[in-house]
C-alpha cells in the first residue's frame, strides 16, 4: 500500500486523479487520468493532456493503483441480510420457508438496519450499484431507499407488484406512483418487481411492463429459476415461465429476468429477439439452485445480462470469479472450453453489462466522460496482482475486496480501506447483530438442513 491518504480524496471539489492505469471497455489504459466534478466524470484521457487542460487543479497521483468502474449487483434482496447464512445446505425454493417469514418479521427499524447492512457489505465488495428486487417487509419502501442513501450506494429499488392472491385493484396505481416518487432521486432509481410470474395477474404483468417501458425503468421478475417453478407454470399455462411472459407481451428491454437458469434453446432466442435482460447469479446457483444459467451462450447470442449476488455475499471480485468458474464447471469442461469467456466477459458484465441490464447503462458502469463517477481504486501492488501479465483475467481470478483502497459513488468517496468515511460501520454491524437475533427468533422459519455442527454430530454418531 502506498502513502496515499483519504484527506486527498475526501473532498466535494473537482478532482484530477492520476492512477497507474484506468480500466476502459477495451482494457487497461496506462498513463490515463480522470477529472471528477459534480458527481460525474468530466474528462477521461491521457494524463499529460488532462494536466495541461486543467491547470487550476492539483493532480492527485495514485501510484500503484488501477481506477476501474464500480461493480453492479444486478440482483439483490437488501432486507434479507439478517438471514444470509440460513441458506447454507438448504434445498431450492427456500423463499417460502425462509425469506417470506424472515422479511415478515421485520419492523421499520430492523428493515432499515438490514438494508443498510447489506449496502455496507456491497460497498466493501466494490459494488457501487445494487438492484433490490423488492422487499416483502410490511414497511414503506422509503425505508429501504433511506438505508441505501445513508450508506452511500446507488440503488435500483423495486416495488413488489404481486396481486394474484389478493386481487389488489390499486397495484398499477401504486406502481405508477413509485416510478414518479423516485424519478429525480440522485441515488435511488425506481423499478417494479413481481416475485415470480404466477404471483401477478396477466393484466398486472402487462401493465407493469408498459409503465416501466414508458419510464425507462425495469421490471424485475424471478424467471425459470427452479424446476418447481417451471413445472407450476407448465401445469397452469401449458407454457414455461419465460414462454408465458412472451405470450402475454411482457418480454422486452424493460424486463430484468432474475436467474433464468433453466433455458431451452428456444427461450434463449426469445431473450435475444426481444432485448430482455437477465441477471446471472452464479453463487446463488451453487448455494441454493437447480442449475447454472448458460451465460456463455447468452453472451454469444447477444443477450443482455449482468451479474447478481442474490444477497449471497457482497464481493464483486468473487462474483466475477464465480461467473467464470460456474461456466467452466457446468459447460466448459464438457466441451473442452478452457477459456469460458476469456476473463473480460465476466468483468464487463459485472460492470457495464450489469448497468445496462438494470436500466442504468446511460448513467453508470463505464469510466467515460459524462457518466456518473462510480469507481474503485484498486491497489495493484499486492502479491496477487503485482506480477501482472493479463490484468482483466487477474482481476477475475485473483482480485478480492481487500485490494480496494477506496470506493466512490456519484463522485464522493464512500469507503476508505473497507470503512465508511462519514458514518460508523462497526456500530451498524453491532446494532444489526442484536436486531438479527430478535428478528430471526420471532420469524416462523423452517430449515431442512441442520447446522454444520449438528450435521457433524449426526455423522460421527453414525
Amino acid at each position: 500500500m502506498n502513502q496515499l491518504t483519504p484527506d486527498l480524496l475526501d473532498t466535494s471539489g473537482p478532482l484530477l486523479l492520476l492512477p497507474d492505469a484506468v480500466l476502459l471497455p477495451e482494457g487497461p489504459a496506462d498513463g490515463h487520468a480522470v477529472v471528477v466534478a459534480d458527481g460525474s466524470f468530466r474528462a477521461v484521457g491521457p494524463a499529460g493532456e488532462l494536466v495541461r487542460e486543467h491547470p487550476h487543479l492539483d493532480p492527485v497521483r495514485l501510484p500503484g493503483h488501477l481506477l476501474m468502474p464500480g461493480f453492479v449487483d444486478s440482483h439483490h434482496h437488501l432486507t434479507q441480510s439478517f438471514g444470509s447464512a440460513l441458506a447454507f445446505g438448504e434445498p431450492s425454493e427456500i423463499f417460502r420457508r425462509v425469506w417470506v417469514p424472515l422479511e415478515g418479521a421485520l419492523d421499520e427499524e430492523s428493515a432499515y438496519v438490514a438494508a443498510k447492512l447489506a449496502a455496507y457489505e456491497a460497498l466493501r465488495g466494490g459494488f457501487t450499484t445494487v438492484a433490490d428486487a423488492g422487499t416483502r417487509a410490511g414497511v414503506d419502501v422509503e425505508v429501504v431507499a433511506s438505508a441505501a442513501r445513508d450508506a452511500g450506494i446507488r440503488c435500483v429499488l423495486g416495488l413488489v407488484c404481486n396481486d394474484a392472491e389478493n386481487g389488489d385493484p390499486s397495484v398499477l396505481d401504486n406502481a405508477e406512483k413509485h416510478l414518479a416518487r423516485y424519478a429525480d432521486d440522485p441515488l435511488v432509481h425506481p423499478s417494479l418487481a413481481v416475485s415470480v410470474p404466477e404471483a401477478a395477474t396477466e393484466q398486472t404483468l402487462r401493465g407493469t411492463a408498459r409503465l416501466a417501458a414508458e419510464a425507462g425503468a425495469v421490471v424485475q421478475i424471478h424467471v425459470n429459476e427452479h424446476l418447481a417453478g417451471v413445472e407450476r407454470s407448465l401445469v397452469r399455462h401449458g407454457l414455461r415461465p419465460l414462454e408465458h411472459l412472451h405470450a402475454i407481451g411482457a418480454l422486452g428491454p424493460q424486463l430484468l429476468a432474475a436467474h433464468a437458469t433453466l433455458l431451452t434453446p428456444r427461450e434463449i432466442t426469445l431473450l435475444a429477439d426481444t432485448g430482455t435482460a437477465v441477471s446471472y447469479n452464479p453463487v446463488a446457483s451453487a448455494w441454493k439452485g437447480n442449475a447454472v444459467a448458460p451465460a456463455t451462450a447468452l453472451a454469444e447470442r447477444g443477450v443482455r445480462f449482468g451479474l447478481g449476488t442474490d444477497g449471497t455475499r457482497g464481493d464483486g471480485f468473487r462474483l466475477a470469479e464465480a461467473a467464470e468458474f460456474a461456466q467452466r464447471i457446468a459447460y466448459g469442461l464438457a466441451t473442452g472450453d478452457s477459456s469460458c469467456g476469456a476473463g473480460w466477459t465476466w468483468l464487463e458484465h459485472a460492470t457495464r453489462g450489469g448497468a445496462d441490464a438494470v436500466g442504468l447503462g446511460a448513467r453508470t458502469g463505464t469510466i467515460a466522460e459524462g457518466l456518473a463517477a462510480d469507481f474503485l481504486l484498486v491497489d495493484v501492488t499486492n502479491p496477487e496482482l503485482a506480477l501482472s501479465w493479463d490484468l482483466p483475467w487477474e482481476l477475475v481470478r485473483r482480485g478480492n475486496r481487500d485490494q480496494l483502497t477506496a470506493v466512490f459513488v456519484a463522485g464522493r468517496m464512500r469507503l476508505w480501506c473497507g470503512r465508511p468515511v462519514d458514518w460508523d460501520g462497526p456500530a451498524l454491524v453491532r446494532q444489526a447483530a442484536g436486531l438479527a437475533r430478535a428478528t430471526v427468533g420471532r420469524a416462523a422459519i423452517t430449515r431442512v438442513h441442520p447446522t454444520s455442527t449438528q450435521a457433524r454430530e449426526r455423522s460421527t454418531a453414525r
